[in-house]
């Protein structure tokens, strides 16, 4: 009922963490939140919030797919900021990977994020 999901194509968990959660009776997969870790080289990508939301959206799309779905699938995110002054940029970059019908989603201003990051996005996604 409960499937830990792990793929090398996103960075690995750097804590006590899954990458992601599938649970098998009701056909969701819980992801952690990802940060703008290039998985080759486990360097962060990006200097600028809309350019690291890139990085975070593309991990975030490889550990669904190891979880046996994509971005067409997830139905919530929490969007983390460092800085909500990165509101509109980072949406415009989120924007091009969720272009039709978006998932729900929650934007939030945090003190810190891991590494030092200006972006964090987790999601929840139907798996078919």
């Amino acid at each position: 009922m409960r499937e830990v999901v792990k793929t090398d194509k996103a960075p690995g968990a750097i804590g006590p963490y899954s990458q992601a959660i599938k649970i098998t009776c009701s056909k969701l997969v819980f992801c952690s939140g990802q940060i703008p870790i290039d998985p080759a080289t486990g360097e962060l990508v990006g200097a600028t919030a809309p350019e690291q939301c890139v990085q975070v959206l593309k991990n975030l799309k490889a550990v669904l797919e190891a979880a046996g779905t994509d971005l067409d699938h997830v139905v919530k995110t929490t969007v983390f900021l460092k800085d909500m002054n990165d509101f509109a940029a980072v949406n415009e970059a989120y924007a091009g990977f969720f272009a039709n019908d978006p998932p729900a989603r929650a934007a939030v201003e945090v003190a810190r994020l891991p590494r030092d990051v200006r972006v964090e996005i987790q999601a929840v996604a139907m798996v078919d």
